[in-house]
């Protein structure tokens, strides 16, 4: 598939069990990418070993026979009048150039093509490709990444820097052209020309970038600079036709706007033309900019008045039976809603044989459709998932136990444990973890109430990017590996707790792995009574 190097790229993580599409929502199961890659590139360097064992062969042969012929050419009548000569001539051309024609004629690369063919089965597809790009290009929006520095691979935290060539800039700007979105699409040509500009040697011409750029430049309403671009792609291709068709239309159109606004003198339309930065079009999410701005750390809202009530303590759960001996480390993340994050909640060892139990069940995370109440893929959760029941391992039953005792709530009626597995750029924008009131069937086939409270379990490190957040009130909690974190989702009236509202920000470079338990109203009546208001 043509440019998979784009997509293998990004490619960070663990060893994974198996293969199946849409690797981008998976670093996990991306990383045996690699392991595929390290095969073909093994086979092909036997191919070549073997290619070159042959051309040496051959050369010899060619060495030996041009001298050989050099000489009989020189006097043909006296070098066959040597029997043996004449004999070993008969030879040569009825036996000997045979063999050599056999040797050319041998096939060195069938074992590689025959790996080549197999392999090519666990490839990524072109929705696997799409998919990574428009990772790139989330992570550009969110982080506010310019194109330079994502194509030099300058990236905060990353310990393994790759570059983009000419040809990889050039592919993410026609993706992004594909769809539409030439707000991209004019970032990634231009970042194009700029690396063709400094003399990168690449198959991809001036004038094929100019003529995206060109047009989407049109397409975001700057007609001057169209008009100047499409002037500068005809003078390197004085044969494009197409370009020749829109510069007329690019002048005519260019034309009626100042017509149609005379306030507006040629000066501003010269200075228009100079404008290279776009504002992106508005997105359908009203809360894309304090949820993007939490990610990158702006906007939170801890004072420090807020930061004098939050304290760290031991936590024994009202003196549990298995927690007297080693409480847990807990600390106040959040004072309203209360948010608190328990240290050393899982173990290396837990963790490693969470994730070898769920690598082989991950599939793409769903999200319940509010209007029907199916679940179903969407393009806001990047990630894979798998349900662990505690008939699993026991590991997965000494967790959930040990959630329990923490929060003192039931566990019998909460879901199983879910593990997920952020791909590139993975993220889940702001959501609620409940289910509201307009969607009073979405957990009614479980029986078991509303989802009263979140565990989060953090079960990597992230270098860079993966934040959790809650944009109505300002806060961003980060990845520790072995913590948790915990909230209530309603209060204790049973009514849904609106603030909850958060969102797993992109993962700009490494890799998430997450669990969450969600544990439901039922059984809880006595362990969490009734408030006597809503907002209990």
């Amino acid at each position: 598939m043509k440019h998979w190097a784009l997509f293998l790229l990004l490619a960070i993580g663990c060893y994974v069990w198996q293969i199946e599409a849409e690797f981008f929502t998976s670093i996990g199961q991306m990383t045996d990418l690699i392991y595929v890659e390290k095969d073909l590139v093994k086979s092909l360097k036997e191919y070549i070993k073997a290619e070159e064992s042959k051309l040496t062969e051959i050369k010899s042969w060619a060495e030996k026979l041009d001298q050989l012929t050099h000489n009989s050419t020189s006097d043909p009548e006296g070098y066959l009048g040597h029997p043996v000569n004449a004999y070993k001539l008969m030879k040569r051309l009825n036996t000997d150039w045979l063999k050599l024609e056999s040797l050319v004629l041998q096939q060195t690369s069938d074992v590689f093509i025959a790996n080549l063919s197999i392999q090519r089965e666990n490839f990524p597809t072109d929705e696997d490709e799409s998919g990574a790009a428009k990772a790139l290009l989330r992570l550009q929006d969110t982080y506010r990444l310019d194109s330079e520095s994502i194509s030099k691979g300058r990236l905060p935290g990353a310990q393994h820097v790759s570059t983009l060539s000419v040809e990889d800039c050039f592919e993410l700007g026609k993706i992004a052209y594909s769809d539409g979105d030439y707000y991209h699409t004019v970032l990634w040509m231009q970042q194009t020309l700029k690396q063709l500009e400094e003399g990168e040697a690449s198959p991809v011409t001036q004038a094929e970038a100019l003529d995206y750029l060109s047009y989407s430049v049109y397409q975001m309403g700057d007609m001057h600079r169209a008009v100047d671009l499409t002037k500068r792609l005809i003078a390197i291709d004085p044969t494009h036709v197409r370009a020749k068709t829109n510069l007329h239309y690019f002048k005519k159109s260019l034309e009626e706007e100042v017509k149609s606004d005379q306030t507006r003198d040629e000066e501003f339309y010269q200075s228009q033309s100079k404008k290279e930065v776009y504002m992106q079009p508005e997105n359908y999410l009203t809360e894309r900019d304090s949820y993007e701005a939490l990610c990158r750390g702006e906007g939170i809202k801890m004072t420090t008045r807020r930061q004098r009530k939050l304290f760290c303590r031991y936590h024994n759960n009202n003196k549990h039976p298995r927690l007297i001996i080693a409480p847990l480390k807990e600390e106040d993340e959040w004072d309203s809603p209360r948010i608190v994050r328990y240290h050393e909640m899982l173990s290396d060892a837990e963790i490693e044989k969470i994730k070898e139990i769920a690598k082989p069940v991950l599939a793409r995370a769903t999200v319940r459709n509010s209007v029907t109440g199916i679940l179903e893929t969407a393009n806001y959760r990047i990630s894979k998932s798998a349900w662990l029941g505690d008939d699993e391992d026991p590991v997965v039953s000494r967790v959930n136990q040990r959630i329990g005792d923490v929060t003192g709530l039931e566990m019998e009626t909460a879901e199983l444990l879910q593990v997920a597995n952020y791909g590139v750029g993975g993220q889940y924008e702001p959501h609620f973890d409940f289910s509201r009131k307009e969607e009073p069937d979405a957990f009614r086939e479980l029986g078991t109430g509303n989802r009263l409270a979140t565990m989060l379990n953090y079960m990597s490190d992230v270098p860079a990017g993966g934040a959790t957040v809650f944009p109505d009130f300002g806060a961003a909690i980060y990845p520790k590996k072995g913590t948790a974190v915990f909230w209530y989702n309603l209060f204790k009236s049973g009514e849904g707790d609106y603030r909850t509202r958060h969102a797993a920000c992109p993962v700009l470079v490494g890799s998430k792995w997450v669990s969450n338990k969600w544990i439901h109203e039922r059984g809880q009546e006595f362990k969490r009574p009734c408030g006597l208001t809503e907002v209990d």
